[in-house]
């Protein structure tokens, strides 16, 4: 008697995939590794070294020089808070950015708003309000510290005399209006980038929406007030986070511009830290300074990281 033995079918299920096999799974994983390799490298050899090589320098007290290199602790983190140079240079770079968010935010709006809107060679306004931002940092000092604020022959000064005002200001070297001629610069400098943010923001919205609103009666006021700025305002948390963070790493146009002067009035924190690992020779102190400052910025983050989500929920 012959017996027939019938192989019991397992039903595969349409929804799950079939696995892969483990060869080919291996060679993906293979693959994978060898693409992102060389970045993974770069990114360990120049960020993650240097920060926890900065971390172990600034416990030490080393010396540009070569000499010292002892372990003292948290001694130099204790001095930083001593320090009133420490807290001048940190005031200044708070100040600058509280000057400069604002008009820097509001301005690059503005921009976006009346590039959007004129229709007349539309091309030629958004390539001369970009256009600065393409200008590394050296051109823009130099460009304030010898064309625009120079007393009595700079452009400055020249408007001045055309409106029938007194002209002759010190712009850079007078403390009163030291820090007010970088932040002119610097807006003028970058408000090119916030620009372009806000003007992608702006073709992003509907048309049937200002539609909606015109068919309401709602005029150029309202569908401003009621239909764009509320939908720019993911865009305008995401303008000012950028702002805030790139406020605080000033450095290029003050060491310039005014090399930290008058009387240290416009020294912001960076250079502080520059000034005290390669002209004082402390690098374990401006490594200490330089990561007390990393934590301020990062406590800047992270609140405003929490506010923007909180404003995100209460709009939907």
């Amino acid at each position: 008697m012959t017996t027939t033995t019938t192989a019991t079918s397992v039903p595969v299920s349409a929804d799950k995939p079939a696995a892969r096999p483990v060869g080919i799974r291996r060679k993906w994983t293979e693959h994978g590794l060898m693409f992102i390799g060389p970045f993974f490298l770069a990114y360990a050899l120049f960020l993650l070294w240097p920060l926890v090589s900065g971390i172990g320098m600034s416990l030490r007290s080393d010396n540009i020089t070569g000499e010292g290199g002892e372990f003292i602790g948290f001694d130099n983190y204790a001095e930083a808070f001593r320090d009133p140079g420490v807290w001048s240079s940190l005031w200044n770079t708070i100040w600058f950015t509280i000057l400069s968010t604002v008009p820097l935010v509001v301005t690059g709006l503005v921009m976006a708003l009346l590039s959007h809107h004129l229709r007349f060679v539309q091309w030629l306004w958004r390539l001369s309000w970009f256009a600065p931002f393409l200008l590394p940092s050296g051109v823009i000092g130099l460009l304030f510290l010898w064309v625009i604020f120079p007393s009595d022959f700079g452009f400055a000064d020249q408007l001045l005399a055309a409106f029938g005002l007194h002209p002759g200001i010190g712009w850079l070297t007078d403390e009163r209006y030291a820090m007010l001629s970088i932040v002119l610069a610097t807006v003028w400098w970058t408000v090119g980038f916030n620009f372009l943010l806000y003007l992608a923001a702006l073709q992003s919205i509907p048309r049937h929406l200002y539609e909606a609103a015109e068919l309401d009666g709602a005029g150029a006021w309202h569908r401003l007030r009621h239909v764009t700025l509320p939908l720019l305002k993911r865009t305008t948390g995401l303008v000012l986070i950028l702002q805030i963070l790139a406020s605080l790493k000033i450095f290029d146009q003050v060491y310039i511009m005014t090399g930290g002067g008058p009387d240290d009035s416009t020294r912001p924190i960076l250079q502080y830290v520059y000034q005290s690992g390669f002209t004082g020779y402390r690098i374990g102190y401006a490594s200490a300074v330089s990561y007390i400052f990393f934590a301020l910025i990062v406590v800047v983050s992270l609140v405003q990281l929490r506010l923007s989500r909180r404003s995100g929920e209460a709009a939907k």
